[in-house]
Order: C-alpha cells, then structure tokens, then sequence
C-alpha cells in the first residue's frame, strides 16, 4: 500500500495518505496515525491498481538498495584517485557491472531511464538523503557517486562490524559533510607552501646530493599535521612516528620541526662527527621534539624513529616503542600515546613485516589501540610497475586482515586528503583500531634525485613532466574563489624561503656534527649532562638469602585461594620447595630470583616470545592455569611483594622479525627495564635478522642509542637435528667490535669500560647462579648494551646444573671466566693440559675427565662471557698453567660457534707463543647431524680426542 501512495498519494484511504505523509517526514510509527475527520469505503478500483503494481515497486526498491550497497562495496574502483590519470590504483582497467557509469546499467536492476525521476524511501544503512528519508533515483546516484567514486575511495564494507560500517558511511555519505573554513584552508595552504618550498630549497642549494625528496607526494606533510592536529584535539600528547627515507627530511623540518640548521648541516662533506660511533645518512636519521601544538595550543611530543633503509623494518619498533609509552604512563586505552606509520606503496605490499606488524595490532600485550597506516603510493617501487610488485588489487589489501578500513583518496586534492586525516584520527580515538590512508600519488623524480626514470617508465613520467605542481593548483583554487590574495600567497613563499636562508647562514657556523642531537629515545636523569654514563663501576649483583628464601616460598606454591594446578605442576612446585630447602636454585629459579629480586628494586620485568609463559621445554611455568575455570590463571612472579613492580610475561604471536622489533622498541622507552624476548629455539633468530643486524648490533654505533634489550637463544648440540640445535653464536661474534688483535690496557674498572665499549654482551652460562647475575647485572651497569644469552635445553634438568645459594647471595657478582677449581688447581705445574669451552660441554667434558682419572692432570676452564673477551682472566689462566697444552673444545662444527672468534685473542693474550689447538665436530654446511647414531659418533670422537693427551705431539704451530 505504502509503494502504490508512493506512485499515487490518492490511490489509497485518506487516513493511510495522512499516516505515510507523517511517517514520510520522520514521526513515529506510533505517533504517525491521525483519526480522519469522516470515514468512507476504500477505493476499490485504486485497490486494486495498487496490489497489481505493489510487486514492482517492491523489486525496484529492493534493486535501489542493492544499487546502494554496490556503491559502498564497489565504488572506489571508479574513483578518480590517480592524479596522472593514467593509471587504476586498483591495477584493474574494469568497472564493475553494478555500478551506474552508464544509463544502460540501469537495466542491471531491472530499472530504466524512467526511473531515475522516481522517488525511492531510502534504506537505513545510508546517509546520502541527510535529513530527507525518500529520494528520486537520479539524486541517489549522484549523491553515491560524490561520495565513493570522487577523489575518495572508501574500503570498509569487509568489515564484520555493522556500528563500525554505519559509522564510516555517516562520515562520507553525509551531504556537504566535507566542509573547510576558510582558516582551515589558509592553514592547508601555508603547509602546501612549507612543504614544497623546502624541497625546492634543498634542490636549489644542494641539487647533486641525495635526498629523497617528496616532490609528487607534498600533501603528506599537511596530512601528517592533520592527524596530530585532530589527535591533540582528542587529547593524545606524544606521538610516535616511522617512515622510510621518502620525504623524511620533510618530515623532520616541517612536522617535528626539528631545526633547519642541524638539518643542513648533515649536507655539508666537510663536518666533521663530534660522537663516537659511525653516525648515519641524513634520510635515515630520526629525532626527540617535544612542542606547543599550534592548533590545539596543547604540548606534544613527537619522535621520528631511526632506522635503516631495509623498508619496514622499523614498523614493529615504532608499535614497541608506542606499547611501553602507553604501559609506564598507565594510558591502557592509548588516548595520550598515538604511533603513526608512513609506508611506500612497493614495501607495503611487498614486505612480510607489515603483516606481522599487523597481526600485534590487537593482541593483549602488543596492542597500541590503534595506528594510523599512511602510505605514500608513488604507484612505483624504484624502477619496478605496480603491476610487477604485487598480486593483490591495491597496495593497501594487507590491512584488511584486520579489518581495518581503507581511505584511498587522490593527492592532488588537499582538501580530500585533509577530510580523510581527520576521519582517520576519529577512527582511532572511537574504535582504537588500525586505519589505512592511502595517498595515491606520484614521485616527480627518479627512485633518488640523481636517478633517470624514463628508462623504466617513460610514458609515466612524460606524464609527471607536464604535471602542475599541487600547490600551484590548490594556490589557484583559493585565489579564484578569494580565500587568499595573491599578495597574501606570495608572503607566506617568501617568508618561509627566508626562514630556510637564516637556517642555512647559521649551518655555516656550525663545525662538528652531534650524533646526539638526533636521539629518538632520550633518556632523561640516566646519563650525565653530556650523555656519558654517571659513573664506571656496577656494584655486585648479589642479594641477600631472605630475598632468595622469601621468592623461592612464593614460586613454589600457588599464591591465590581455590585455584586448581595440574597434577604434573604440583610435583615441580614441590620439587622447588625442595631445592629452596637445601639452598639450591636450578634454571628456572635462578631466573624467578632475577627477575623476582629486580621487581622488589622497582624495575619492570618484560618476557616476551614464542610459548614463553611455559617455556618451550616445559620448565618456566611462569603463569598458573586453573584446571577447572577456563582462562582463569595466576601469575606468581605478580604476587610477590606489595609495591613491586609489574611483571609483564606473554606469549607472542607466531613472529619473529615482528615481535623482536617490537621489543627492542619497547626497551627503548625506559632504562629501568629488564626487557627479555625468547626464541623458541635459538636458531629461531634468522628469521629476525634484519632487527639484529640493522639495530640491535650497530644501533648505538649509528643512532647513539642504547638498548638494554635480552635475547635468550635455547643453544646446544644434543641430537635434535639441524634445526633445534644453534643458535648460530658465530654470528653474533662476528658482528663484535672488540679487537682481537690488541691487548687492553687492564684498570681496576676494566671489566666495565670493555662493556662500555662493545656494541653487545655474548655470554653462554654454564650455571644458574651466573645466568641470575649476568640478567641483574644488566641494569645494574650505568649504561645499557643488548645482552646474546646462548641459554641451555638439556641443562635445565641436568642434576649438575644446580648452584647453591652462597654463589647468588649479597656480595656475589658474574664470574666471566670459571676457572678449574678442583684438583688440578691445587697443582697447575703438573697439569699437562687445559681445556678452554664455553656453556654445556663443560658437563660433558667433567664426566668424561672423571671417567678417564684425568683430573689431576687435565683442567677445564669456562668462558661465560665471550664478548667481550676476558682478555685479563684468561691471561691469569694460561699464566697459572704455564707448561700446560691448551685446547679450545667445542660441540659445535669448527666453522661454526666460537673458535673462530677466540682463537686470534687466545693468540693476542699469549703474544703467538703457544698454539690453542682446535677439538671439536669438522667442518660442515648444515649445523648438525640429523641422525642420532651419527651425532653420537661425533660427541664420542671429540671426547676421546680432547682427553688423548698425546693428540696433538708432532703438530706444527
């Protein structure tokens, strides 16, 4: 009835008319009805006009809707979204047939061209009528077409949640929604100017030097200064930023407004680095600012991070780095801290971490609430088509896996892509869910300034060379209508280019480069002044027995009421019940004592990695599952003392590269923090060795930036095949700083100056007393370095494996070298050789010297720490057995572990006087043996021949 009123208002009853005329202009069903002043019969001929029209008109409403939904699902394929216009951002030439690009693909729905006057009630899932309920088709289109196949291109209709849809449609589908002042656009246009002019400067000054600039892509520094600026508005204060080289000296001037001076000073060959390390590239340089927020007259922070040209390596830092903000400021809802990322379209697409990255979005201990994802799409990867790069439509489809909406949005429009920063920024405040803007650009330039493009894409950059600058068109569009005159333009270009002359003129004065001047994590009262550390010593790592009595009584019980363990726990639990008794400590108590005794000192306690809450060999048991309540568990290590602080231990996603990065961002936050990621097996690691490589082995070196970060890598050759058994320790050894050809200078503080001076600490503990030191002395130190512990597998249950609590009590410290202490010490003259190891052949070497009734006349001394080497202790040993042959002994192959590394500082420590012979597995490609039989033949050879004491008679040194 009410579809034959909408063909013909008098085809129905008078008191039906008045009822959809009401309910028409929005009043309630119930309040919609009106008595009419006489009753009469119903029009039967109308009647039944309308019943034979009703089913046509309810197809057509139903085909109008669909029409609807086609465009809020479909419409950004036709948006106009490349500014070259020459090619689809989607990378497909076609249209979808659902849509109405033309007047015959009305008949898609059944409709013609004599329906696009009809009137249609509008469903509930739109917003185009604003305050209108009904419109005639015509205008349904046309208001579809404004808001999905504009300069925006809205991805959001995947997403399985109808407030969060209604909520992005009531942001673009509201009539005249995308409304600017003319304020706001003479701010847009003033940052347009910014962001051109200092390119255009840089060009001008320094036009043979690379710099990765932004010409093509310029309204991303406006952008970014929208998302901070609605960002500071909702009441985020510290923003935590990471790009590639792209336009990050854009970023730098303009956005953290570092000063241009300290800027122009890294184009000058001439200056010299003030700081020790290597220093980086300009375009990779990140910095610390804090501000007042012109807008919002608010302070922010805001921190570019550092990183490396490896593209998107740095994404996981950054969401590290925001996680541990939002965790010491208490911000769980990350309304005060905000991460930012600026990607390119090739990497976004092409680089496994963005994933990764993205899978940490909205996991318990990894979430940020919320990143905003910009990326800028020159629609090329250096020399590399869209339509080569990638398989998936758009740059941007990783994101979907997360549901996480898509702005596509053309970049030669400013106004477009300021709406879409702010709709952004709301979608983060509202949702504290990750959102995408995709800004569809191009890059006037080649891949860098020195670079030739038309090689590779000569009708793209035919194209490029006749493009009109966006400023020129934005500047243009504002004259004509009269928001700005051109005397006004003209002041804001020339001010600004002033700006930019007295920042160069004062660089010139400028004559040494401070590395430190461009810290992305500084940390306020830990260093001195002038960023040395407060003092060189570190106190011993000790702590007194009721500490160790009082930890040991809580791990070993279960600290909350009516909470049911599993049967198998409650035998460990009982069992160290019994080694606190007897004073004892095995592996996993001597990590609760470390961890235990540093959050009574109010340090937070970081454990992160694959299965890390048990532990990959069952042996941590750090969190307490109630067998009978699903999900309900308890976490020992919290229960600890009243005050302590809060000890975080989760089980990461199924990453590596990922979440080490994240934890290496997190640990950069505070230095009082004992932050720890494990491998689930050491080997593990390579997956994540770009992190290793790019910022844990040579981030000081290049970003004056220390990292207190802990990489635990269960290590050791006991028969589990190629892949379970290194943790590839030559690596690590290789990437060491320290020298091995130079003897040092032995002080009283020397142990501390050598880790002051190396770039990480390898250590392979062979005791749980000393792995409990070597994790307290980590904060210990008046300084942070990146710990490599090489921990144990089969050492966590070895009976041997055990220290008493005199090694771990007040007063005690970290032994670098453990030197023979039974009887072979008490006579060195006599002893004939002595073997040098490392970590757990040490039990295997002991066994089988006792077996063999060599212990008088063979000593094993222990390195626990590797690098940097303990030049000092091990000259005090080979000096102590000096008529002794010595012997490096390894389970690892030779070309592998550490005789590479220990071998020239054994020979630097004994001035090339005497061998240090080689004894362990030959040479070979894979890591171990995958046969038992075959690993257990090689244990046997390099045992027999380490204790023969006439293997090496005849051999030329």
């Amino acid at each position: 009835m009410y579809y034959a009123w909408l063909e013909n208002p008098k085809s129905v009853h008078k008191s039906w008319d008045v009822f959809f005329r009401n309910a028409n202009e929005g009043t309630p069903p119930g309040q919609a009805y009106q008595r009419p002043p006489s009753s009469s019969h119903f029009h039967s001929q109308g009647l039944a006009q309308a019943s034979a029209k009703a089913e046509k008109m309810v197809e057509d409403h139903l085909a109008v809707h669909s029409l609807i939904r086609a465009y809020q699902i479909r419409g950004h394929h036709v948006a106009q979204l490349d500014p070259l216009g020459i090619l689809d951002a989607d990378l497909d030439s076609f249209v979808p047939s659902d849509l109405i690009t033309t007047i015959d693909k009305l008949g898609f729905y059944g409709l013609c061209e004599a329906d696009l006057d009809k009137i249609f009630r509008l469903p509930t899932t739109t917003f185009i009528g604003g305050n209108e309920h009904a419109l005639p088709l015509r205008e349904i289109i046309r208001r579809l077409e404004t808001s999905y196949c504009g300069h925006i291109g809205v991805e959001f209709m995947f997403i399985n949640n109808v407030e969060q849809c209604q909520w992005i449609r009531q942001k673009f589908e509201t009539p005249e929604i995308m409304k600017f002042t003319n304020e706001e656009k003479r701010t847009l246009l003033a940052r347009l100017v910014r962001s051109t002019r200092f390119e255009d400067f840089l060009a001008r000054k320094w036009s043979s030097e690379k710099r990765f600039g932004l010409e093509g892509c310029e309204v991303l520094i406006p952008a970014l200064k929208t998302v901070i600026d609605k960002g500071s508005e909702m009441g985020i204060d510290s923003v935590i930023m990471g790009m590639p080289h792209r336009g990050r000296l854009n970023v730098l001037a303009n956005v953290v407004r570092k000063d241009l001076d300290q800027i122009f000073c890294q184009f000058d060959p001439k200056m010299e680095a003030a700081d020790e390390g290597s220093g980086d590239v300009k375009y990779h340089l990140g910095t610390y600012h804090e501000r007042i927020n012109r807008v919002t007259n608010k302070k922010i922070t805001l921190s570019l991070m550092a990183n490396p040209s490896h593209l998107e390596a740095v994404d996981p830092v950054v969401q590290g780095k925001a996680k541990a903000e939002q965790f010491y400021r208490g911000d769980s809802a990350g309304k005060k801290v905000m991460s930012i990322l600026i990607h390119g379209d090739a990497a976004f697409a092409g680089q496994g971490v963005v994933y990764e990255t993205f899978h940490l979005s909205e996991l318990p201990s990894y979430t940020t609430n919320g990143t905003i994802h910009v990326v800028v799409n020159n629609q090329i990867g250096f020399t590399t088509d869209p339509r080569m790069a990638r398989s998936s439509p758009y740059t941007t489809d990783v994101a979907r896996v997360v549901n996480a909406p898509i702005f596509h949005v053309n970049a030669d429009d400013p106004e477009a892509v300021m709406y879409v920063c702010n709709v952004a920024a709301e979608w983060r405040n509202t949702f504290s869910k990750d959102v995408v803007v995709d800004l569809v650009s191009y890059r006037r330039f080649g891949h860098n300034e020195m670079d030739e493009p038309m090689f590779t894409q000569p009708l793209m950059y035919k194209q490029i060379h006749k493009q009109v600058h966006v400023l020129k068109k934005y500047s243009d569009k504002l004259l004509a209508d009269g928001t700005v005159t051109l005397q006004e333009f003209e002041e804001e270009i020339s001010k600004y280019d002033r700006i930019c002359e007295e920042a160069y003129t004062r660089s010139k004065d400028e004559t040494i480069l401070h590395n430190r001047h461009w810290l992305d994590s500084p940390w306020p009262g830990f260093f001195s002044p002038d960023g040395e550390p407060k003092m060189m010593s570190c106190p011993p790592t000790g702590i007194s027995e009721d500490v160790l009595q009082h930890i040991g009584n809580v791990v070993s019980s279960v600290p909350v009421e009516d909470f049911t363990i599993h049967g198998g726990l409650s035998r460990i639990l009982k069992g160290r019940a019994n080694m606190i008794k007897n004073r004892t400590v095995d592996w996993a108590l001597a990590e609760y004592m470390a961890f235990g005794s540093l959050l009574k000192e109010g340090i937070h306690v970081r454990l992160s990695g694959q299965d890390v809450e048990r532990g990959t060999f069952s042996h941590r048991h750090h969190v307490l599952h109630d067998q009978d309540i699903d999900r309900r568990t308890c976490v020992p290590m919290n229960h600890l003392w009243e005050n302590q602080a809060p000890y975080t231990v989760c089980n990461s996603s199924l990453s590596e590269y990922g979440v080490l990065g994240f934890e290496l961002g997190f640990a950069m936050v505070s230095p009082n923090a004992l932050v720890c990621w494990e491998a689930q097996f050491g080997d593990f690691h390579n997956t994540a060795q770009c992190i290793i490589d790019q910022f844990i082995s040579s981030g000081q070196a290049k970003w004056v930036r220390h990292n207190g970060l802990v990489l635990l890598l269960p290590h050791g050759m006991e028969g589990m095949g190629p892949e379970h058994s290194s943790a590839r320790p030559e690596r690590f050894l290789q990437m060491s700083n320290d020298d091995s050809d130079a003897y040092p200078e032995i002080t009283d503080d020397f142990e501390v100056h050598q880790l002051y001076d190396c770039n990480w600490i390898v250590v392979n503990c062979s005791t749980p007393g000393n792995f409990f030191h070597v994790l307290r002395r980590q904060i210990l130190i008046p300084f942070r370095k990146p710990l490599i512990v090489f921990s144990p597998k089969s050492l966590l249950r070895h009976p041997e494996a055990r220290s008493s609590f005199d090694e771990i009590i007040t007063g005690t410290r970290f032994r670098r070298v453990i030197p023979e202490e039974g009887p072979a010490a008490q006579n060195p003259d006599k002893v004939k050789r002595v073997i040098f190891c490392t970590g757990k052949v040490y039990y295997e070497l002991a066994k089988e010297r006792k077996q063999q009734d060599l212990e008088n006349e063979v000593a094993i001394c222990r390195l626990e720490q590797i690098s940097p080497f303990p030049f000092d202790l091990v000259k005090n040993e080979t000096e102590k057995y000096a008529n002794a042959e010595l012997v490096w002994c390894q389970e690892e192959h030779k070309n592998m572990g550490y005789y590479d590394y220990i071998k020239p500082r054994f020979l630097t420590v004994l001035q090339n006087s005497r061998p240090i012979w080689y004894v362990g597995r030959d040479p070979a490609a894979a890591p171990a043996t995958g046969n038992k039989c075959t690993h257990l033949a090689e244990l046997k050879r390099y045992l027999d021949t380490v204790f023969n004491l006439q293997a090496f008679e005849g051999r030329n040194f």
